[in-house]
This record gives C-alpha cells, structure tokens and sequence, in this order.
C-alpha cells in the first residue's frame, strides 16, 4: 500500500473539487461558523503536536483491544498495535489518544481513539475502526469511528513526505467548534455542539478560493496550499476553528507558520447535497452471511483449520480471535484450545456476524 493516497481515485478524499459548485450560504457559513481566524496548522516538529501514525509488518503481533465507550459501534480486534505505538500527545496525554497504525503486510489501517496500552500487550480504546484503504470503504450510517464524523483520520493528515515530493492529491482533516447534528458525504456520523440547525454538519468541505494568490509561500507551503485549492478541507470533528491536521516532522521548517496567515475569508464551502439527518439518514440491509464453517472441526492442538464463508453486500470482514481483518472467503487457524470464532461482516448499513467452534481435546 502507497502510504501517500489511501483509497481509490474516486474516493471523496481524492476527488478534485476546485470546479464544483459553492453551496448558497458558503459566505454565511464562513462568516458565522468559522468566523474572523486563520487558518493553523496544527502540527510542527515537536512530536506531541499533530497526530502520529506507525507503519508495521507481516510480523507485528495480533493484540486484543478492550473496548470502552462504543463497543456496539467499533470493529473487534485482534489489531497489531505495538506497545509502544506512538500516541496523540505523548504517551502521558488527556487529549484525545488517537492511535494509528498502517500495516504494509496486509495493507489495512487500524485507528483508535482515547487509547492506552497495557502491560500484558493488549491495549484499551474508546472507539475503533479497521479501513481498507485499497477499497472505498464506508462505516455505517450513524456510527462514530476514532473520528466524530465516521471518517478515517490518515488519509486527511499533511504528511511532509507528501509534500517533498511535491504534490498532494487529496483533501485534509479540520476542526470547528460548533457542528449540527447532520452529516455530508463523505462523512456518516455526527457529534453536535450546537442545537442550530444551520451550524455546519460533519463532513462539509472548505475551498482555498482560486483566486487567493499564494505565490509569496514556500514552494512546500504552496503545495499544501494547492491541494486546499484542489480537495479542499473535510470537517472531521469539534476543535478549534479552522485547525487543520498533520503529522509532527523534525523536517519541517519556520515556513509552515506562513501559513497562519491566510484568512478564514480566503475558503468558500463545496456545495453540501445531500445533508443527512437523524430522519433522512440512508438505511438499508446488513450484509447476509449465508455460510460460516470450518473444515476439519475438531483438530489436535496448533493444527491447521480452515475457516471459509460466503457473505454479499460485504464492505469489510473481521474475524475474531485469530485473524482479524481478512479479504477473500477463507483463512487458515491455528486453534490450541476449544475455540469459538466469530465472523463480522459489515457494510453501510450495519453488522451481521455469525460463529463456528472449533474442537481441541
């Protein structure tokens, strides 16, 4: 997996919107709602600034994670966390704890919010959520994720990778203060701090406007101000007006504070259709699992078993113990014990899971 562009090109994060439409009340919605700031960068080169990410192997032992405030709404683990994954904030932070982690063996992404380790490996999480970056994978309707708008938080970070080799293709992660309980594509979930309905809902998108000059920047400045033009800014969650995430780097320079300078009057709001609330919000089916067997079911201790299925309507497939996140129908097991796995089969809609037990005298 490239760590520069998760998703397809057609994912909403790295869909080209400098010639879409500007919704109505973008000058409302700025003035009101984003109000007289800056725009700020919230990361740097001290590391407890911004929010870090690890990239791990084939070889980074599976950890169970102990879910806490939104167990229905997260994806089982095991996950392979490291112990010492690096945290938002440090490791002693009361932020908000999020903690990514890419694996290059499989290339899944595994987010955590408000996490902490444990001595014994595993680790505890608020909330969490697997994504398949080689697909266009969506969490459920109304469901959070290690980010209030549902949304995975990698693919919206400046990564100075990125812009060293001089080009971003696509949009970034930002914060307000006050949010409506409603939600735009590509977001599906809400965490309202204002009861006025015209506050903006999760996932609205800002527009660097075309006609803001940004030949005075850095050439590594005017490339993140490029892709502001080009994808703009997605509302990812509560926090101060107009933060824009990336990831802490000691290679950046005194350049990035340049950026402090452009005015919240500089953006205009991507037209938002449609705007999805607790009444319209899409429903449909969870996906069907028509089959979940194992062959042979009862083995000797660390013998192979085979675990197949057959689902449709599938975004996503976790299977628990064991595995975790998995493509295709099967997987191979190593059972030591009498053990009961699970299937979890999710798409937009919701969940469905079903279990098989396997047999160790």
């Amino acid at each position: 997996m490239s760590a520069r562009q998760p998703f397809s090109s057609s994912s909403l994060w790295n869909t080209d919107v400098s010639s879409a439409p500007l919704d109505p009340n973008s000058s409302t919605i700025i003035s009101n709602w984003v109000g007289s700031v800056n725009l700020h960068p919230d990361w740097g080169t001290d590391p407890t600034y911004g929010i870090p990410y690890v990239v791990v192997n084939g070889s980074q032992p599976l950890v169970n994670i102990n879910l806490g405030a939104y167990p229905d709404e997260s994806d089982p683990g095991p996950m392979p966390i490291p112990p010492n994954a690096p945290v938002e904030g440090g490791s002693s932070s009361t932020g908000d704890r999020h903690v990514l982690v890419l694996n290059n063996a499989n290339c899944f992404l595994y987010e955590l919010y408000n996490a902490s380790p444990n001595s014994d490996g595993s680790w505890n999480a608020d909330s969490t959520a697997v994504w398949d970056p080689l697909g266009n994978e969506q969490r459920p309707y109304t469901w959070t994720s290690a980010d209030a708008a549902g949304l995975p938080i990698f693919p919206g970070l400046v990564r100075y990778d990125e812009v060293a080799a001089g080009t971003i293709q696509h949009a970034f992660r930002f914060t307000l203060p006050k949010t409506s309980a409603a939600f735009t594509p590509p977001a599906s979930h809400w965490a309202a701090t204002s009861s006025d309905p015209t506050a903006p809902p999760m996932g609205m998108r800002l527009r660097l406007k075309s006609s803001y000059d940004i030949s005075s920047f850095s050439t590594q400045m005017q490339v993140i101000l490029t892709a502001m033009k080009h994808y703009g800014l997605i509302l990812a969650d509560n926090g101060s007006s107009l933060f824009v995430t990336g990831v802490s780097d000691s290679r950046w320079g005194s350049d990035l504070d340049s950026l402090k300078t452009v005015p919240a009057s500089a953006f205009e709001v991507v037209q938002m259709n449609p705007v999805y609330t607790n009444t319209t919000y899409p429903t449909g089916s969870a996906p069907t699992i028509s089959s979940f067997t194992a062959s042979p079911t009862h083995v000797a201790a660390g013998d192979n078993v085979t675990l197949s299925w057959n689902t449709s309507s599938t975004q996503y497939e976790i299977v628990s113990p064991g595995p975790g996140a998995v493509r295709g129908t099967s997987v191979i097991v190593n059972p030591t014990s009498t053990t009961t796995y699970t299937l979890y089969a999710t798409n937009q809609y919701g969940r469905t899971t079903a279990t098989v037990t396997v047999n160790v005298p």
